[in-house]
């Protein structure tokens, strides 16, 4: 039947439709053919990527060896006089550039191994900084098949990054990360140690981070974060630590998988890889949309884990897991269940650490944990409070103990165990850092709130017993320096809160002029908290024959005439305004 189609066909006897229906098929055999040829080359280039076809590639070049080319001879016998000569003087000039060039883009191992041992011997013995030109030839040692050359060029280039001697953002720029990330998929174990060491070096930067995620770079190192190389593993959880600096790749590893991998690290036999992937999750727990998924009910590992570690050997694993347990510490739940798990025993250890790293993250986690009520009663505890106020005393010089231990006692005074804290070192840890702390240091503002508000509770008494000729100079000062307007205020409203007590005025009387000084300022203050802490410091004071001589003989009574006047003046404003609006 065909057959008479192709006869009609050549004698001009088809149809118009039989022509169209021929026209058709010939225009769909066409596109097929378009789409299947289109497809072929498609999967041939991804098999051409494939770093298995590299492999195969270098176990095929050794079956013959690269005809040395004349010019390439010439090239190694003068780059070999040059090295024999003229290394010291100018390593990194011109001329050995054009023969590092050659060496480098020849197609025989032995040359390619002569550029990279060139590089790793500057790398380990010369502290200077790389010119861009230097970077080209590194682009075809790391491509090399030759397993050695790929170990020295990417030793080098590690050994560079390490020393600042080459622009980490220049590396990527000149094209060298494909190259790197390809050989975290070697299988020598040397290749991919060096690989995760530059990667790791190279994710120190943002625009780096962001090349490294976008080169697909995240599952080869998750891969080897599981490595059983020692320094594999470091190196790979090094480099997941510093990529995880970035909000956007945190996402990325988090789809990726990452989690559980870091978590399961945490019990690593390795205290590098133990801090490395802790840091990482402290880095998460920063960002709380992935604090669901780092704390599911249905597995507390990570949390008990992370507790764990609080009794570690290594300084840096127990002070990295405290700060990855305040991050997490986000809700009265998650809390609840760090105290469960007997954090605060393990938090109370660290308080004596002899390291500063450890006494601060530790300080830092009980101060979160101190905010939430539940916690204050457990927290007031005789020995926690004995231990916060020996530490005030042996490190009344350290900004961060004393701002986050002022800040734990007044949150625990506002419990019902405020006693404790009056009876403990606590107060006089507090008085006496006041000597220590610059007034320029949060610290300080934290610390004159905490002892106003334990003189507001009656801590009066117990406060006067530790006063002094230093400690009242120091508030009296405090209170007269307006431009620090918290520490100020708090200092005068101790100070108020002691008068009556009589060694409290034998003290105050050395110093009756600042304090006339000061007390005018609140009078004229525009706060009308300062105003009336003025007003009522005044009233207390003038009960005392001298200091109502002293305020006699000065401008104090015309001062509150004058705010006596401005007062009534508002209150009449105050009424008219008031029926006002009620008409």
């Amino acid at each position: 039947m065909w057959k008479a189609a192709i006869r009609k066909l050549r004698m001009g006897q088809l149809c118009g439709r039989c022509m169209q229906l021929l026209r058709d098929f010939m225009a769909f055999v066409q596109r097929m053919s378009s789409d299947l040829v289109q497809g072929i080359k498609e999967c041939l280039t991804l098999i051409s990527k494939c770093f298995c076809l590299k492999q195969n590639s270098s176990k095929a070049s050794q079956l013959y060896k690269p005809i040395l080319q004349p010019h390439e001879r010439v090239t190694a016998q003068e780059f070999l006089q040059h090295i024999e000569t003229g290394f010291e003087m100018s390593p990194i000039g011109r001329d050995p550039l054009e023969a590092l060039r050659t060496l480098a883009f020849s197609e025989n191992p032995g040359l390619q191994q002569s550029a990279a041992l060139y590089y790793l011997h500057m790398s380990q013995h010369m502290n200077i900084s790389l010119p861009v030109e230097h970077l080209e030839p590194f682009y075809a040692l790391l491509r090399s098949a030759d397993l050695e050359v790929q170990q020295m060029s990417s030793l080098s280039l590690v050994n560079f990054l390490l020393e600042g001697n080459i622009d980490k953002e220049l590396v990527v720029q000149m094209g060298l990360l494909e190259p790197i990330l390809d050989l975290l998929e070697s299988e020598d174990a040397t290749v991919q140690c060096n690989s995760c060491a530059c990667t790791m070096t190279l994710a120190v930067s943002e625009s780096n981070r962001e090349a490294i995620g976008a080169a697909q770079g995240l599952t080869p190192l998750l891969s080897l974060a599981n490595s059983y190389d020692p320094r594999v593993q470091q190196n790979a959880v090094g480099a997941i630590l510093n990529l995880t600096q970035s909000e956007k790749i945190q996402q990325v590893l988090c789809k990726e998988g990452a989690l559980p991998v870091l978590a399961l690290l945490l019990e690593s036999p390795d205290s590098e890889v133990q801090y490395y992937s802790c840091a990482a999750l402290s880095n998460v727990a920063a960002n709380v949309q992935y604090h669901e998924a780092m704390l599911r009910p249905s597995n507390r590992f990570l949390l008990r884990t992370l507790i764990s570690l609080l009794s570690s050997s290594v300084d840096k694993v127990s002070s990295q897991a405290c700060v990855c347990l305040r991050n997490l510490a986000t809700s009265v739940d998650i809390q609840a269940e760090m105290v469960a798990e007997d954090v605060l025993p393990k938090l109370h250890a660290l308080l004596a650490s002899g390291s500063e790293d450890v006494r601060r993250a530790s300080i830092a986690l009980l101060w979160i944990l101190s905010e939430h009520p539940h916690n204050q009663d457990t927290l007031a505890c005789a020995e926690l409070l004995q231990s916060l106020g020996m530490l005030l005393l042996a490190h009344k010089t350290d900004p961060v103990i004393v701002g986050h231990t002022a800040c734990i006692i007044k949150n625990l005074s506002l419990s019902k165990n405020r006693q404790r804290i009056i009876e403990s070192p606590c107060v006089e840890g507090l008085l006496q850092t006041m000597l220590s702390t610059n007034t320029e240091e949060d610290s300080l503002h934290y610390v004159t709130s905490c002892l106003a508000e334990l003189a507001k509770q009656g801590a009066t008494l117990h406060m006067v017993q530790w006063m002094n000729e230093p400690l009242t100079k120091c508030l009296v000062r405090l209170a007269g320096q307006l431009e620090h307007t918290e520490p100020s205020f708090q200092a005068a409203s101790i100070i108020q809160h002691m008068i009556g007590h009589e060694k409290m005025m034998l003290l105050l009387k050395r110093h009756i002029r600042d304090i006339q000084a000061y007390l005018k300022n609140f009078l004229t203050h525009r706060e009308i908290r300062f105003q009336q802490l003025g007003i009522s410091t005044f009233c207390r004071l003038r009960e005392d024959p001298e200091f109502l001589l002293e305020f006699r003989e000065s401008q104090m009574a015309k001062l509150l005439e004058q705010l006596r006047q401005q007062t009534e003046e508002t209150q009449e404003l105050l009424r008219a305004a008031i029926c006002q609006e009620d008409s």
